[in-house]
Parts: C-alpha cells; structure tokens; sequence
C-alpha cells in the first residue's frame, strides 16, 4: 500500500466472526494511524450512520465479514464500481474457519463477484495457524484464479513445547473445585464446547468464590463486551468460553487454559492452548478436566494426535449446491434481475470449481423457476410469489447468508439485552416460575412476549437453567484410531495424572478383547456390537449396510454399530464379510425429508440433487475404506 502508493479501498480484511473484526478494529486503525492511513469496520452490528460515511469517504482497509461483503453487493446505497474501484489485497484470516464448511464456499463465490467488479484479478492471502494440509488449502483459496500461490510457514519457534495434563475429575462440580484451588493468582480461560454446561460451570465458580466471567454466542454484544473487557484488565480470575475464544480475540496475557472434556479436533486444541506462551519466558500450556470416561478417552486420543504432529486436513464440503442457488438469488438482488444465460459472467468459475456441472446448474434454475421461487421473462430471472414469501422478510436479507439460525428468544433485563435462550427454555418450573442461566447468573421470568419472541427478566436467587439447540460432536476417524490405540496400549502417558491413568487402565481392562489393526464383532447374547473405531460418518454407513444385509441395527456412534443376532455366527460373519467386500463409493446414507429440510436453501434443489449432496457430503469413503481392509475377529 505505502510503496506502490495505493488509494482509496485497496484492502479487505476478512474474518469469521464479529468479536474478532472488533478486536482487530482497535489495533489496525492504531497502525493505520502511525502510517497516515485509515482502516474501518462493517458488520451487522454498525450503526447505519458509520456506514454511510464509510461509503462517502472509503477507508484504505476495511475490515468485514462474506456476509456484509454480500450486503455492499446487493445495497441501492452502495456504488459498487466506485467502491470497490482501487480493490487490490483481500486478506481472510482464521481461513480454517471458513473453509471447512459452506461460508467458505459462499466467501469465494462473494470475490469472485467483486473481482468481476473491480476487472482484475485480486491477489489472496489466508491466515491460519492451524492446518493439516495448507497445499491443499491454498488451492481452495485460488478457486478460478490464473496467477501464482505458495504457502509460507514459518520455521517452528523454540516456544514450540507445551505444558499439557490429563486429569479425570468425573463430574462438572469437580471440575470447578480443581479450578478454584489449583492456579490460585492466575488468569485462566476455560473451554467448554456447550453453553449450558459454560453457564453452569461460572454458577459454581461463583459459589467458590473464584471471580468469574463468562462469554458465549448466545450472550448479548454488550454482555460479552463487558465479560471480555473486564477479564482482560484483571489478574487473579477465570473466564469460561466457548470456542468464540478460540480465534485470538485478544483477552489480555493468559496464564491458564483450562479444557473441560475433549475439543472437537486437535485443531480446536492447538487453537486454545495458543492463546498461552505469548509472553516471553512462558510456555504453552493446557490442563484437561475429563468429566466422564468417554471425554477421557476422547481428551487421550486428542492429545496423542498432537504429540504425533497430526492436524485434521481442511476439507471443504462438496457439491455446494445450495450455494449455488444462494448466489443466483444473490446476483438477482444485486443486478435487479439476473439473465439466464448471464449469470456465469459472474460466477462461472466458482461454479466449475465447486463441481457443478452445467447440467445441474440448469435443473437448479428450471426448478426454481418451476415452483415459484423465480419468475422469468425474457430470459430475465427474478424472484417469483413464492420467492417473494420465503425469502422476502426484511428486505430479502437471509438470502445473503449460509448461517442457519435457530429460534431464539432475546432476554432482556429492563433496558439491557442480555442475549438469547431457546423456547425449550421456558418450559414451567415449579409454581408456574420459570428462572433462566445467562451471563453467569439466575433471572426470573416475569414476563413472555412470544409474538415478539422477547422474555423480561429480573434477577433471582433460584437455581435458573438455559436450554440451546446442539447435539455432542462427532468424532472423526482418526480421533477414533487413536482411541482404539490408547485402549490397546499397556503404558501410561507421562502427560496423565494418577486418576487418569488409573481410570484409562480400568478401561482397558474392559476392553482385553480389543487388537490394534483389527475390527472386534463382541457378541452379548442375543445382541453384538461391531467395534470398528472408525467415527461417526463411516459408521452411519455401515449401519446402513447392515439393515439392508438384514441385520436389526439398533444404534451406532463413533466407535461401534450395534444390532440384534438373529441367526448363526457363521450367518452373521458372511454378512459382514460381504459387507467389507464392498467398494467404498457404493455405500449409502438413508437421507430422511427432515435432513433435507434442515438444508439452508433447500427448496430451491430438486430433491434427487439435495438427496445426492447430502449423500457426498454424509459418507466418509476414506475411512470407509481404511476401516473395511482390517480383519474382523469375533469375541463372545
């Protein structure tokens, strides 16, 4: 910028999430500063006053999200030509967090556009500090682009060793009375991957006296503001976190992270324990508070990844067809009318990058066009009654993300915003009172209004509880292995406390039957599980296979499928051999109307290609295939 002298607009700074871009705001604009340029920021939450002087005299950087991004596209009160006019740079930090799902894909798609605005090709740099396969990931960022890509990474710093503990403490009571005696003085973010157990957690804290903070996704933008705000100027205290912490909003200088239980990936880990060792003389450092023995052996398994060097590989999810259809409707926003035989001037090389063939691309507009959600003349497509009725609220504003939101209630203590609960929340307590968990602390609803779907609150001594939607994660196939690996094994790690070791050899001695490099079918009477260890995808396949073998699957999770005997063993083991016999591509997921529906921009997919997606996207064929290729032995 400063050498080549650029003007105007030249930078995009890009991130996944509100919290981060306000965290950087602060500090950019102060480089900015020093250098006689200027940087601003646009995100769902700026008043429209700023972001009409934004649009009057344009920062040399601006900071935003894919989703405004689109909002500057579609907007009458934006000159997009002269806007984004001197475009050169567009940085995307933290780009893991978009490329693993379907924001990723909206986000090349959304530059693609703006490239076609500007009429060059706009150099790209993504940020991360975790990734598995960056080679991989750089060509996901070029998508259509002609010019040059590399990867920098950096040498490994001497700082790179780690203070790492497993410890099994059995429940979340426990968990808080370990966090309160040990690190006593010290500044200590915890994760935990819910935001009920967040809340409930910082109530116990609280009660042991410890000075507590809490923040989560569900917390109101002040509440949060505050929490994070106050923790980073204080010492002696704990702020417990979901992953919102994870992508290095700056908190002040750490001197704890605290898991509760397993992170989803060893990516996720890498990410917390980073937030630690940043001073100079201090170390990286992490303590797991296992709290049940599956989050035991899940923590183990994360942990002996990282020690082995493995980080998960960016995956981004195929066939974004519902992207695709998200885009027309975008561009038809944007252009007040998108030709049909027009819109791949705009994302031609989007679409065949992502897969998607001409073909399909045409039965998605026809089946647009088909049921109302598009209405054409001329060749000129724009949204049709149906169009009008389902995506036409506020101004047709959910067509500009992929973000599925669930339906929330916003709590409110009189004039402040707390944040937002579910419905299931408020399901009657005793005498007809319902008290809710947020922000660390008890409400009492006094007052529901569900047309607004608003709930006034005022502060209660009663033991309150808050309900969000979110099942447990899913484990991947190599989490899975390792677990199997750390059941096989006979030592403990150096890194495990005492009532860890002594937990993880109890369960080994349940599980005397299990040998690395083999699948294990233990039979229980009239009942058997089949112990493939190898995560959730490819065990939902399986379990698929097995019922149309004939086998009644009762259940499958992350490490076993298990179903009724109903004949002889050597009947069972042909079944599962013929099973294992198949090729990894001619397995199949039952896709139910539901798993559909729950598809952002479903409607706008004939349903044979909304089925296929999900199938691509649902079976794991690698792990499929590894697991299949392992002999099977059978156990009584």
């Amino acid at each position: 910028m400063l050498s080549e002298n650029w003007t105007g607009l030249s930078v995009l700074y890009i991130c996944p999430i509100k919290a981060l871009l306000n965290n950087l705001d602060v500090r950019l604009q102060r480089y900015a500063t020093l250098l006689g340029r200027r940087a601003g920021l646009w995100h769902g939450d700026i008043k429209t006053g700023q972001r009409r002087r934004i649009l009057a005299d344009p920062p040399d950087c601006l900071l935003t999200t894919p989703e405004s991004l689109e909002v500057m596209l579609v907007s009458r009160q934006v000159e997009r030509k002269s806007f984004f006019s001197n475009l050169r740079v567009v940085i995307i930090d933290e780009i893991h967090a978009f490329a693993g799902d379907d924001r990723g894909w909206h986000l090349l798609a959304v530059l693609e556009r703006i490239s076609r605005i500007t009429g060059r090709e706009l150099q790209r740099l993504g940020l991360s500090a975790t990734v598995g396969n960056p080679e991989a990931l750089c060509e996901w960022l070029a998508c259509s682009c002609q010019g040059p890509r590399r990867v920098m990474l950096p040498p490994e710093a001497a700082s790179s060793q780690a203070e790492v503990t497993l410890d099994f403490v059995g429940s979340l009571e426990n968990a808080a009375m370990v966090i309160s005696r040990l690190h006593r003085g010290e500044k200590r973010l915890v994760f935990l991957d819910s935001r009920s157990r967040a809340e409930e957690l910082a109530v116990q804290l609280r009660g042991l006296e410890v000075t507590t903070f809490v923040t989560h996704s569900s917390l109101s933008p002040e509440q949060r503001h505050e929490a994070e705000k106050a923790f980073a100027t204080r010492d002696d205290c704990v702020i417990v976190a979901t992953s919102v912490l994870e992508l290095g909003i700056d908190v002040g200088n750490l001197d704890r992270v605290i898991q509760i239980d397993a992170p989803p990936t060893v990516s996720n880990f890498l990410q917390r324990m980073g937030r630690t060792g940043r001073r100079h003389g201090t170390a990286r450092n992490c303590l797991f508070l296992a709290t049940s023995e599956d989050a035991l052996l899940q923590s183990a398994a994360i942990i002996r990844l990282w020690e082995e060097g493995f980080v998960e590989p960016i995956e981004p999810p195929k066939l974004p067809l519902h992207v695709f259809a998200q885009q027309l409707m975008g561009l038809a926003r944007q252009e007040s009318g998108i030709g049909r035989q027009t819109w791949p001037d705009w994302i031609r090389g989007f679409v065949k990058f992502a897969g998607i063939e001409g073909d399909t691309a045409d039965q998605i507009i026809n089946h647009m066009v088909t049921t109302g959600i598009f209405w054409e003349d001329a060749g000129i497509l724009w949204f049709g009654r149906r169009g009008e009725e389902e995506f036409g609220r506020r101004n047709f504003m959910d067509i500009l993300s992929m973000i599925t939101s669930e339906p929330l209630f916003a709590v409110k203590h009189g004039r402040s915003d707390l944040g937002f609960v579910h419905q299931l929340s408020f399901a009657t307590g005793q005498g007809g009172q319902t008290s809710l968990l947020l922000s660390g602390r008890s409400w009492r609803v006094t007052h529901l209004d569900w047309p607004r779907k608003v709930a006034y609150v005022e502060p209660s001594k009663d033991h309150g509880k808050s309900r969000w939607l979110g099942g447990g994660h899913s484990i991947a196939y190599e989490v899975s292995q390792a677990i199997r690996k750390t059941l096989t094994d006979e030592v403990a790690a150096p890194c495990w406390s005492r009532r860890a070791a002594t937990s993880i050899n109890d369960l080994r001695s349940q599980f005397d039957w299990l040998r690395e490099g083999t699948t294990v079918v233990k039979s229980n009477g009239d009942e058997a599980s089949w112990w493939t260890f190898a995560g959730s995808k490819a065990n939902a396949a399986i379990a698929a296979a097995l019922r149309d073998a004939g086998l009644p699957v009762l259940d499958h999770d992350n490490l076993s499928v298990a179903f009724e005997v109903t004949g002889r063993l050597d009947d069972l083991d042909s079944r599962i051999q013929a099973i294992r016999h198949h090729e990894p591509e001619g397995f199949t997921l039952p896709i139910s109307p539901e798993m559909v529906q729950e598809l952002k921009f479903s409607s706008c997919l004939p349903e044979e290609l909304a089925v296929g997606m999900l199938e691509a996207r649902l079976v794991d064929k690698r792990a499929l295939g590894s697991c299949l290729q392992e002999p099977v032995r059978h156990v009584g």
